[in-house]
């Protein structure tokens, strides 16, 4: 899987065949067959990892900030600027494989699953920080996230460098209750 994830990520699931995933892991198609049925169970699996750890960010907020969400709030905002500064040059490896997916495919529901309950995340941590709008905050935080990591993948940092900046601003001037 670890390397499945490197290749996909790296150039993209079509371009990544079965085999080549088996060379790079040192082993051959037969085993990785044994453990997947398919390369669509292999690009599943995958979209349910990285699913699965961006679920565990939100858990890890709620655990370290039970009772306080302006922390958990500025906790995940420190999040985002670590990943619009620290990680790789192709974005949302989520959004990637989203793009490439055709509607219908099992991945592609994990994918839109997922990017849900993470809005979902966020109008509840808007509500419980006590925003006026936490539905509508929510798109709007949601929205210059996602396109922050679009744009990094599409044309580097530019206007990305700029985004915490901008959610930070955003926060600061909503309505709370």
């Amino acid at each position: 899987m670890a390397v499945a994830r490197d290749l996909f990520y790296r150039h993209g699931i079509h371009s990544v065949g079965v085999e080549l995933i088996a060379e790079a892991a040192q082993t051959n198609k037969m085993t990785l067959y044994r453990h997947f049925k398919s390369k669509d169970d292999l690009v599943v699996a995958y979209a349910r990892e990285l699913a699965g750890e961006g679920d565990a960010v939100w858990q890890r907020l709620v655990e370290a900030f039970p009772n306080a969400p302006q922390k958990r709030l500025d906790a995940w905002v420190d999040h985002v600027e670590q990943i619009l500064t620290d990680s790789c040059e192709r974005g949302c490896a989520l959004a990637n494989a989203a793009v490439e997916l055709q509607p219908g495919h099992p991945a592609r529901t994990v994918i839109e699953d997922y990017k849900r309950r993470k809005r979902d995340h966020l109008v509840k941590l808007f509500d419980d920080a006590r925003y006026r709008n936490p539905d509508l905050l929510a798109d709007e935080v949601f929205l210059l996230f996602e396109g922050a990591r679009i744009s990094i993948q599409c044309g580097g940092r530019g206007p990305a460098s700029r985004v915490v900046r901008m959610l930070r601003d955003l926060l600061s001037s909503a309505e709370r209750l």
